[in-house]
């Protein structure tokens, strides 16, 4: 006699959660398991201090060697550097930055850049730590009135200057 009634109770709690929203959403399993999804990162991270670094007039060289290695040299367009990063990270918005370098007589003739972030902005919008300040370095005055002093060396004895030596005589008296 229970039984049917069992079988009922859960035969009404599975319809109700075949309409449940939760169930039916693509990136998660019952609303808090997720599947893993790896991050795809792609191209130059550049930075604020990096456009900063190249001046007109450098050469190729110096530009690779500040920045990194272009993602796109266009072969039909020899004096233009495409510098695009691309990143994808799940449950974050994309970033995407281009960052394009001019040539004329292989030299730097212009950046074209947007906005971008400094390097600790950069590595704190990537970081998945979100405390990223800096470590305190020095003491205040209090804290170090509070450290106990260093015990007292004794003073190494004076060892006279040059060396001592004991020579025999020259000369027999």
């Amino acid at each position: 006699m229970r039984r049917p009634i069992y079988l009922l109770c859960a035969m009404a709690l599975a319809s109700q959660l075949v309409g449940c929203e939760a169930l039916q959403r693509t990136d998660s399993l019952i609303g808090f398991i997720t599947p893993y999804r790896i991050d795809i990162v792609q191209g130059n991270a550049v930075t604020k201090e990096q456009v900063a670094a190249v001046k007109p007039g450098l050469t190729r060289l110096q530009v690779r060697d500040i920045m990194g290695t272009p993602l796109l040299a266009d072969p039909f367009h020899a004096d233009r550097w495409d510098y695009i990063f691309t990143l994808r990270r799940a449950g974050a918005t994309p970033q995407r930055r281009s960052v394009v370098v001019h040539f004329e007589a292989d030299k730097v003739k212009s950046v074209e850049a947007p906005e971008l972030p400094s390097e600790r902005d950069f590595v704190a919008s990537i970081s998945r730590f979100r405390d990223l300040r800096a470590p305190k370095l020095e003491l205040s005055e209090q804290e170090r009135a509070a450290l106990p002093l260093p015990p007292k060396r004794e003073a190494p004895p004076v060892e006279p200057m040059g060396p001592v030596r004991e020579y025999p005589p020259l000369e027999k008296t």
